[in-house]
């Protein structure tokens, strides 16, 4: 961003806005799971926000995601608390379409390895890293069977939150994440952020008054 400036630092929430092609773009770090997600994009759409993108790692699923790959969220398993306090379970929790297209161009532009699909969203991240040691180690490997079975994609802990909390504040959100990514790793997933957000600018500027 061009001219970023810390314009606010309160709990495990740290934001930082400067430009991105004329237009003024905040990256906020939210902190793990739901709840303080869910905070971060309440508190960011009270001032203004209108779009939001979860960019961090993840949990792979399926045995042909690569470490690495880059995967592009277009909804996400409501495995978590969190969005049970906005919507029934009935409700999916969906990326924006218009998200998703551009960060699944931003992709191809970058020519990186990346998957559109599911991501599963979950309370407890060492009950997925470690499931045998839980007392509910059946229950827990039973139904991460399912989401293999059912071809979701990676793991995760705030991408449910982040779709449903936009979604009944009439604002639009995504995400992208890399596939078992350390911190080492993720000059390609920001580059792929950046890219999106570059796009999503060009296609409102772009559309009818």
């Amino acid at each position: 961003l061009d001219g970023a400036e810390q314009i606010a630092d309160n709990r495990e929430h740290r934001t930082y806005t400067g430009m991105l092609d004329g237009v003024p773009v905040s990256v906020t770090s939210t902190g793990i799971g739901g709840p303080s997600t869910a905070i971060a994009t309440e508190e960011l759409a009270k001032i203004g926000a209108d779009t939001f993108i979860r960019v961090g790692t993840s949990g792979m699923i399926q045995d042909w995601v690569v470490q690495g790959d880059l995967i592009v969220v277009s909804a996400s398993v409501r495995d978590e608390g969190t969005a049970l306090s906005y919507m029934p379970l009935a409700f999916p929790a969906i990326a924006d379409l218009d998200v998703v297209a551009c960060l699944r161009q931003a992709c191809e532009g970058l020519n990186a390895s990346y998957h559109v699909g599911i991501s599963h969203s979950k309370d407890s991240f060492y009950g997925e890293v470690e499931p045998d040691r839980m007392p509910l180690a059946d229950i827990i490997k039973q139904r991460w069977q399912c989401w293999v079975q059912g071809g979701v994609l990676c793991s995760e802990m705030e991408a449910t939150a982040l779709f449903l909390i936009p979604s009944t504040l009439g604002k639009r959100a995504g995400a992208v994440r890399i596939a078992g990514g350390s911190h080492d790793s993720l000059n390609g997933l920001c580059n792929a952020a950046v890219e999106g957000v570059r796009l999503l600018i060009q296609l409102d500027q772009n559309k009818p008054k």
